[in-house]
């Protein structure tokens, strides 16, 4: 086994260590930058630096960076309160932050969960983290990889396992040629619960061992019953069961265009889009660019009230813009099928747990490696569909949609996740005590 942290990992370090020195006042700026949209990004800034207002013992940490890891780690921080422990989710987004606060208020009021910013990257700030909430081991949430989180745990004696992990191809092939730092940083891992055997394999090439597949825990998020129920009555309202009705979740900017021209191209069958931009900051943009394209639009805002109650009288739409957080199941009910965004462009497509457990036929673009577990296994099982550009996404919108039952099977095959995770953890722990020397 390979000494952690070997002098290589030493030296990176302390280079890295100057260079968040030099470039905190640029992410101060940042940080103040985005609070001009959103204040929360400046909000309890003391926490950054590990000043906590609030403490907890023996906590056990769950690392979730925004606001997709929160909802995928959700059902395990509930399992880890059921059995008893307390728990400190840190977060880098505001949007995570909020998410956190919005899901645990009840047990955050009464003490079990505490939901604060993730220190920034310097030792003194993970120490005083330690001070406030003395975890007994970290779960990190997908493939966030923070070398000075790594190495402070490491030096703290606070195991750090991924959970939910991944190690996509695209991040192999970067770190192999590029950064091998990060493949090595992988060796400060006390262990990892990984999504699928190939993933697990390729942690196992860069020297993490101590492993169990899991699965994932995406597919094990609980849907807020209120929110299919109000889809149902809103795609009435909406007429939209006399019409294809297609949601176009998590759409990110530069896939606009494409998105505006598939609209466009398919109105000749006069079909309803729900049009849901990932990133808040970017409603009023949309909501301008679908309308100088000429399509009627209507936002999810002015037509609905708090509970997704309709206002009025239901207007003659060509696109529902999405202009809310929280409420994709909502949205996925009252569609045919849907469209999940970011994979036609390089950065990759978001998750697609959602439509799937809404049983609702998908569509993904070509960059799929963010998701490639579980979109590989699901495009090799039928239950959704890859498509290579615009072009392709107008003939499969318009063409047979995979059969829900296949969609239903995978969805089962791929679940349980929060099970086996609480199962592998003191197995992990277990074994990485028995290999110490």
């Amino acid at each position: 086994m390979t000494h952690f942290p070997t002098p290589k990992i030493r030296l990176f370090l302390m280079g890295y260590a100057v260079v968040w020195s030099l470039g905190l006042p640029f992410i101060l700026i940042y940080l103040w930058h985005r609070a001009r949209r959103d204040p929360d990004y400046k909000a309890h800034l003391g926490e950054r630096f590990g000043s906590y207002p609030t403490t907890l013992r023996d906590a056990i940490w769950v690392h979730a960076v925004s606001l997709g890891e929160l909802r995928s780690g959700a059902q395990l921080i509930r399992a880890l309160l059921a059995q008893g422990d307390t728990v400190v989710i840190t977060c880098f987004t505001p949007a995570g932050r909020r998410e956190g606060h919005s899901q645990f208020s009840t047990e955050i009021a009464a003490g079990t969960v505490a939901v604060v910013w993730v220190p920034f990257e310097f030792d003194w700030c993970y120490r005083r983290f330690f001070r406030a909430f003395t975890p007994r081991y970290g779960l990190v949430l997908e493939v966030e990889i923070w070398p000075r989180m790594v190495a402070a745990c490491h030096r703290a004696g606070v195991p750090l396992m991924l959970c939910n992990a991944q190690y996509t191809a695209k991040s192999v092939a970067r770190d192999a040629k590029r950064t091998p730092i990060l493949g090595q940083m992988m060796q400060g891992f006390t262990g990892g619960l990984v999504k699928s055997q190939l993933q697990a394999t390729r942690y196992r090439n860069v020297g993490l061992t101590n492993l169990a597949i899991t699965g994932e825990l995406r597919f094990d998020q609980a849907i807020p019953s209120n929110q299919p129920r109000a889809g149902v009555a809103a795609r009435t309202w909406l007429k939209a069961d006399k019409r294809p009705t297609i949601a176009i979740a998590s759409a990110v900017e530069g896939e606009d265009d494409l998105f505006a021209a598939t609209i466009l191209a398919m109105r000749k069958s006069d079909p309803l889009f729900i049009y849901v931009p990932r990133a808040p900051e970017r409603f009023d943009d949309v909501a301008d660019m679908l309308a100088v394209a000429g399509l009627r639009v209507a936002r999810r805002s002015d037509l609905f009230d708090a509970g997704l109650a309709p206002k009025g009288i239901a207007p003659d739409i060509d696109v529902l813009l999405g202009d809310s957080l929280g409420e994709m199941y909502a949205y996925l009910a009252m569609a045919d099928r849907a469209v999940v965004g970011g994979g036609f462009l390089p950065q990759g497509s978001h998750n697609i747990s959602e439509p799937l457990a809404m049983g609702k036929p998908t569509i993904v673009g070509p960059y799929i490696w963010t998701i490639e577990y579980p979109a590989a296994e699901a495009i090799a099982a039928g239950a959704i569909v890859q498509v290579a550009d615009g072009n392709e996404l107008v003939v499969a919108l318009n063409g047979p949609a995979p059969d829900s039952a296949e969609i239903a099977a995978f969805f089962a095959n791929h679940s349980g996740a929060v099970e086996k995770t609480l199962a592998a953890i003191p197995r992990l722990l277990a074994a990485a005590d028995n290999a110490r020397p």
